[in-house]
């Protein structure tokens, strides 16, 4: 993909919640209803908390991490419907033990210690996935510093659909794609 090329990949998108079970459990019903299978899961659920206390700790590791295995578990059955699966988390090179200790990365300076650490687990999962269930695709994705809710604060970011190009790369992956790998657009990264 050229930036500047507009793709198609004919997604939905289904709101859920996914710190509830009973949410996933309706987004999931509804998709089998409809489709029977599902082809691809983008996990792009995520909270950044400023704080570093017990309440925002669980709350940064039940949306950015939980989240990861709640909606993966609902969906793993639709999933091994498909004739390709992806899945790709959203996640950040934030939650890196190299990029937060090289002053050359973005994330080098931000004080994001709970949005790192569960950003990490949600990487380490998605990996483990990709280890436990070799007929699907499994990647976390870095999508570089993106212009969102969450970025505000910081001022930072380019525009998302820049950002999307990775992630819709990975999403449409075809069977020789790569699996349990950390990316970004220019490729694999170390982590």
């Amino acid at each position: 993909m050229q930036l500047g090329h507009v793709v198609h990949v004919g997604a939905r998108s289904v709101q859920l919640d996914v710190t509830d079970d009973a949410s996933v459990a309706a987004a999931l019903v509804s998709i089998d209803a409809e489709q029977g299978r599902l082809d691809v899961l983008v996990h792009n659920a995520g909270v950044l908390e400023a704080g570093l206390d017990g309440p925002a700790a669980l709350r940064s590791f039940d949306t950015n991490a939980a989240g990861v295995v709640r909606v993966t578990g609902a969906a793993l059955p639709l999933l091994r419907r498909s004739s390709s699966p992806n899945v790709v988390t959203v996640s950040s090179s934030t939650g890196s033990f190299w990029a937060v200790t090289d002053p050359e990365r973005p994330g080098f300076e931000l004080p994001l210690a709970l949005c790192a650490a569960s950003e990490a687990a949600a990487t380490v999962l998605t990996v483990q996935y990709a280890k436990a269930h070799p007929g699907i695709r499994f990647n976390p994705v870095e999508p570089g510093t993106t212009a969102t809710d969450m970025t505000a604060a910081f001022g930072i970011g380019r525009p998302v659909q820049d950002s999307a190009r990775v992630v819709v790369r990975l999403a449409t992956l075809g069977a020789d794609g790569p699996t349990g790998t950390l990316q970004d657009e220019r490729g694999e990264l170390r982590w």
